[in-house]
């Protein structure tokens, strides 16, 4: 926009701002918590919104536990996988060792829509729990709005 422009609409070029794009999680299988509540806190304070779209796996389910809820939406291809925490593998040679620390650190994050869900499926397992677009999971997160 010029500044003609934006003088003759009584707008100065310091208060037009381009909004962010919605980050949209697709394949999403999780990593490393510390990286993840680094990521979704960035996102939390750039004021975007968060569309899932496909698979949220492991950490990648922090999302609602930092971002607000009412930056969150779903579509009707997300769907959401939870287990216990574990550790690096390639500190274990290899074997899945849970990790019980890291485990109640998830659930801190976690609102309680989302540990109430986990508790009513048994909790947190080293097996993944999926929570798949239908009721249980709108009464965690709202669906998206059509234009999605």
């Amino acid at each position: 926009m010029s500044a003609l422009l934006l003088s003759a609409l009584g707008l100065s070029s310091t208060t037009v701002q381009a909004a962010e794009p919605d980050v949209v999680i697709k394949r999403d299988f999780g990593g490393y918590v510390e990286e993840y509540k680094a990521k979704y806190a960035r996102i939390r304070d750039s004021g975007q919104r968060v569309v899932i779209d496909g698979i949220c796996n492991s950490a990648c389910t922090l999302v609602l536990g930092i971002v607000p809820m009412n930056r969150i939406c779903v579509t009707p291809r997300a769907s959401l996988g939870f287990h216990q925490a574990y550790y690096d593998k390639a500190w274990t040679a290899g074997v899945k060792v849970t990790s019980a620390a890291g485990t109640a650190e998830l659930m801190t994050v976690y609102p309680n829509s989302v540990k109430r869900w986990i508790a009513s499926v048994g909790g947190l397992t080293a097996e993944m729990k999926k929570l798949k677009n239908g009721y249980d999971l709108w009464m965690i997160v709202d669906p998206c709005p059509d234009e999605f």
